[in-house]
Formats: structure tokens, sequence, C-alpha cells
């Protein structure tokens, strides 16, 4: 805020004005969103650690990214525009589960031998693409909002307590969602909770060890809109259209 060429506004009057970045962090947040979803989700990866091997998710790598970028697009354009982008991404999951499941079902051609490696990547159980997909959209919509809210009790300032503030809570939702719904019952109960809690705290260690990167993005895209909103008078609601 010390900076002249950025001027501190209230979201609300930022209203109908066109950003020049904002479509790019859009499509790069859905572009991690689904692709974390398709191509880390189905394997499990192991790496040895103090001579165990230590088995996790391989989307865990990048999936957070997405909560990084979507810390980012409340931080520089407001939790309205976060909004429109969760909603884009919940609309992207939906289709490629859509099309993950047409494309599966679809008989084979005689002779084509990649079915049983098309089911396995792509022929996910429906309980658990259900369970993605509303852990997806509570989880973001709460980061975004206590990040938002947090930016107004800070005045803007400590951008690193909102960022990590908001990924303990959003991805706290997240787990608590994805996990029970997905695995309870499937797995031991402990077992859903030993990785419900396991996963959230490499989540959370992400953002804290992604931090820098953070600053370095959110700096420069301000820096180049010339803005910094504050979601002051904003309507939180998740289902409302206007930005």
């Amino acid at each position: 805020m010390t900076n002249p060429k950025i001027e501190a506004h209230s979201a609300a009057e930022m209203t109908g004005r066109h950003f020049r970045y904002y479509d790019f962090v859009m499509a790069a947040f859905v572009a991690v969103l689904l692709l974390s979803n398709v191509i880390g989700a189905a394997k499990p990866a192991a790496i040895e650690i103090g001579g165990e091997p230590w088995v996790f998710g391989a989307g865990i790598l990048f999936f957070p990214l997405g909560y990084v970028i979507g810390d980012v697009l409340t931080e520089v354009y407001g939790y309205a525009r976060a909004r429109r982008v969760i909603w884009a991404g919940f609309a992207g999951l939906i289709f490629m589960a859509f099309m993950s499941w047409v494309v599966v079902s679809l008989p084979p051609a005689e002779g084509w031998e990649g079915q049983a490696a098309y089911e396995s990547v792509f022929g996910q159980v429906p309980r658990i693409v259900l369970a993605s997909i509303v852990a997806f959209w509570a989880g973001e919509f709460v980061n975004s909002y206590v990040m938002a809210r947090m930016k107004i009790w800070t005045q803007g300032k400590h951008l690193w307590s909102r960022t990590i503030g908001s990924t303990v809570v959003g991805q706290g939702v997240d787990s608590l969602i994805f996990y029970p719904l997905a695995f309870w019952g499937v797995w031991e109960n402990e077992a859903v909770i030993t990785v419900m809690v396991t996963n959230w705290g490499l989540k959370v260690l992400w953002e804290v060890v992604l931090t820098p990167v953070t600053y370095a993005v959110v700096g420069w895209l301000k820096r180049k809109e010339g803005v910094d909103l504050f979601d002051e008078g904003t309507d939180f609601s998740p289902f409302k259209t206007q930005v």
C-alpha cells in the first residue's frame, strides 16, 4: 500500500472493471485443478524415508498449487472474481467426470488392447468422483472467504498469515469432506483418519513452502494491475453472480 502505483480500493468499486491478467490466472487455476485430478490422483507413489517406504498420492505434489493460485486470486482480484473461478473449476470437474465416463463406457474397437489401462486411469469410482467435486467446492469457497476476511482484519498486512491461515481452514474442510465421503466403510476407519490428517498436514506444509512464490506472484500482479482490493461490503454468498 506504500507503493504509489498501487491504489487501495474496495472490491465493490471495481465491479465490472477489466483486469489484464485475471483470465490467465483463471486458466492456470482450472488447468492445475483438472490435471492434478486426472494425472496425479490415480497413482500412489512411494519414497524411502529412514529406510522405510512412505506411500502417498502423487497428486498431492501439484493439487495444492490450486490453493496457492486461489489465494492469489482472492488477494489480488477479490472474493467475487475468485468465486467466478471456483465455479469455472467446478464446471470443469463435472465435465471431466462426464467425459471420462462416456469414453471409458464406449466399447473398444476390435484389436485395441488399451481398454484396461483406460479404465485404470479414467474409470474412477463414482463415489470418489462425487466426494472430490463436493470437497473441492466447499474447500475452495471456505479458503477464499477466510482469505478475504483476514485481509480486512489484518488491514492488508502479513500476507503469509492469510495464505497459511486460509489453507489450514480450507484444506481442513476439503479433507473432512473428501476422505470420509470417499472411503468411510471401504478402508479401515483408522486408516481414513490417518490419511486425512496426514494429507491435510502435507498440503498446509506445501503452502508454507510456497509462501515466497505467493509473495512474488501477488506483488507482481498488484503492480501490473495497479490496485489492491479489499472485500468490504462484499456479498460472500457462493451463489452471487455479480463481479
